[in-house]
């Protein structure tokens, strides 16, 4: 008697178990900051970046690639890139926003709100052209890098035993500029063509090892500082490009009147 067997279903267990462990230091992250500990709160999130780095590497490695697992991924970066910076800036800084007058009060709680609305709508778009989009460049600031802004400024302000309330203008500056980026069309390199099994220089090895240098000394700064200049890689590699498109456009004209 011929027997109908359905397949099996399932999901692949690695790479969305170190999806689960991003999402688990993301929702860490708030409770820490519920509870003032804003350290804590950093290290989670950066905690998190490296989980959702190597979930899509191991996928690809072990051809475990799922559409499941990219829904996941992206619900997860959600809360561990969007929602988790928000509030941690918000506890962190942003409730200090409380100044007489109706919108100066709601400034703080729209600001971070901004923030996490525009990691989802980046998130969103990133995943609807993710087929016909370059591969070396993203469309936008990266949410994770995003969230490396956000939380790498409250670590080193912390560190520096700055308190939120007396920066509460930069956080919400910040915070602005953060979630602007992402939503933004601004062009940032991706490091998808970067490959760790290629030849690379001496003098890159050197580099790498000043860096574990730099990052045992002062973890806080060096973090707050990679990632803004990450972030503002891409609004400067713009105006270089459109300046150098003004500079060809009048060298052109000049050689037409001649």
């Amino acid at each position: 008697m011929a027997e109908n067997h359905k397949s099996r279903r399932g999901i692949y267990l690695l790479p969305n178990l170190l999806t689960t462990g991003a999402l688990f230091a993301g929702f860490y992250a708030i409770v820490s900051a519920n509870l003032g500990r804003f350290e804590q709160a950093a290290v989670a999130v950066f905690i998190a970046m490296v989980l959702d780095g190597l979930d899509g590497r191991v996928a690809r490695l072990t051809n475990t690639e799922s559409s499941f697992g990219k829904e996941y991924d992206s619900l997860a970066d959600v809360i561990s890139f969007g929602l988790a910076p928000a509030l941690v800036m918000f506890e962190w800084s942003l409730q200090h926003v409380v100044y007489e007058g109706w919108l100066l009060q709601k400034l703080g709680w729209l600001a971070a709100f901004f923030y996490a609305a525009a990691t989802a709508l980046r998130l969103a778009r990133f995943n609807s052209r993710s087929t016909d989009q370059d591969k070396k460049y993203f469309q936008g600031l990266p949410s994770p890098a995003a969230a490396g802004v956000m939380l790498g400024f409250v670590w080193a302000c912390h560190d520096l035993q700055y308190t939120g309330a007396d920066l509460w203008f930069f956080a919400f500056a910040l915070t602005l500029m953060s979630g602007g980026l992402m939503v933004s069309n601004f062009s940032f390199y991706s490091f998808k063509e970067f490959d760790v099994r290629n030849k690379v220089p001496f003098i890159a090895m050197l580099a790498i090892v000043g860096v574990f240098i730099l990052a045992s000394i002062d973890p806080p700064k060096l973090m707050f500082s990679v990632f803004l200049v990450y972030a503002l890689s891409g609004p400067i590699t713009y105006m270089v490009r459109l300046f150098r498109k003004r500079t060809r456009l009048a060298n052109n004209r000049e050689k037409t009147t001649k």
